[in-house]
Formats: C-alpha cells, structure tokens, sequence
C-alpha cells in the first residue's frame, strides 16, 4: 500500500515541488495526501493545486485577528491543537472526523516556519505519526531562524568554513531532534549571501527527498 505524506509550507513551496517532482518520476513511492500552509499567500499552493493536491490553509493570523494581545499564548495553543487535529481527522473538531478520512504516515516540514508546540506535537506522538523537518544547517549549528544568513556570515567572518542542510525528526526543542540525513556545503570566503542561498537550497532539494524516502521505510521496517 502506497503511503501517504502530509506537508506542511509557509512560502514558495519548492521543497515540496521536489518531493513531487519525485513522486512523478517514480523515484518515491508515496502519496501527498495533503498540503497545509501557514499562509494564504504561498506560491506552495498553486505548485500543489497543478498536480491536484488537496490544499488547507492554517493561518495563525487568522486566530490573533481582532483579539487582545493577551490572549495570544492561548490562541496559540488552540492553533496548534487544530493543526493537530487537521492531520489526525482532517477536522479541526476531533468529534468531528472528516468522512472517509485516514491519517498520514508521516508529515514533513518543507519550509514551515512556524515552531511546533506540544499541543501539536504530543497528539501526534500518540498517534505514532512521525514527523520530519528540512533545516539549512548542519546539526548542533545555527537552530533557529535565519540560519542561511548566520551561516553565512560565521564563514565571513572566518568562524566555519561549512555549512550545510540536514534532515531531522521534530521534537520539542527546535531543531534539536535527531538528524538522519546530513549534508555539508562548503562556505568559499568572498561568495555572496545569494549565491550561498542558492547552493543551499539546490541541495535541499535533493535532501528532502532522500530524507522522505528514509523516513517512510523506517516505518515500514517498524510496522
């Protein structure tokens, strides 16, 4: 039986469109049950909708809109016990199921840019549904946000001569879980923040892939 992918963007969606570029070369053997972005706005999207992917939009603006700041970390909770939810029953009401619908045997992160809270991940890990993320970095380095750009300026500054990407299960401490797919990228003094960027990102793709791969039949050797 063929398994089945959630994924989850925030923007261009070009890790994704890697994931189904290998789909459609028979290179993986999986299906995108669904794509789900954190924003409206996400060139993901329309990359999903041609190939006839289901597409969900989880804004977290959408619960902040017109409500006291206060009630932010609270909002925040409910967002991710959606998100949960959205991938668990295809419902964001849990006792209401959407009709005929099966959960995903494994969810990546390609480009999600929002942190994970417990009230996303601890449902999941109950339901045993793995999940991976794609990181610009090379594991212990650079967690966090903006990890090109500090990368980046670390080999500028002569701190690392490499960088790198790796692929790695999400738990609770960002970008801290553990990586299964690492690949290093050397970081010349003098090249451009852009040209940098765009080494980074050919290699994700290949990445993302591989890491997909890995992480599927990890769960069918466990199953």
């Amino acid at each position: 039986m063929t398994q089945k992918i959630t994924v989850l963007i925030s923007g261009s969606g070009s890790n994704l469109q890697a994931i189904i570029d290998a789909i459609e070369s028979k290179n993986l053997d999986a299906e995108i049950q669904q794509v789900i972005s954190s924003s409206s706005d996400a060139y993901g999207l329309k990359r999903a909708e041609k190939f006839g992917i289901e597409t969900k939009i989880h804004s977290l603006k959408s619960y902040y809109q017109d409500k006291p700041k206060g009630d932010r970390p609270q909002l925040r909770k409910q967002f991710n016990k959606d998100l949960a939810n959205l991938i668990i029953y295809g419902s964001k009401d849990e006792n209401d199921p959407f009709p005929g619908y099966k959960k995903p045997d494994l969810i990546v992160c390609a480009g999600w840019m929002l942190i994970l809270s417990p009230e996303f991940l601890l449902p999941l890990e109950d339901e045993e549904i793995d999940i991976i993320n794609l990181h610009p970095a090379l594991p212990g380095a650079f967690e966090g946000t903006h990890a090109i750009d500090r990368a980046w300026k670390a080999a500028q500054d002569g701190e690392i001569t490499k960088g790198g990407v790796m692929i790695h299960y999400v738990i609770q401490e960002v970008d801290m879980g553990k990586p299964f797919v690492i690949k290093e990228i050397e970081i010349p003094k003098g090249i451009s923040l852009e040209d940098y960027e765009e080494k980074v990102h050919k290699v994700e793709h290949i990445a993302i892939v591989e890491g997909t791969i890995k992480a599927l039949k990890a769960i069918k050797d466990r199953k």
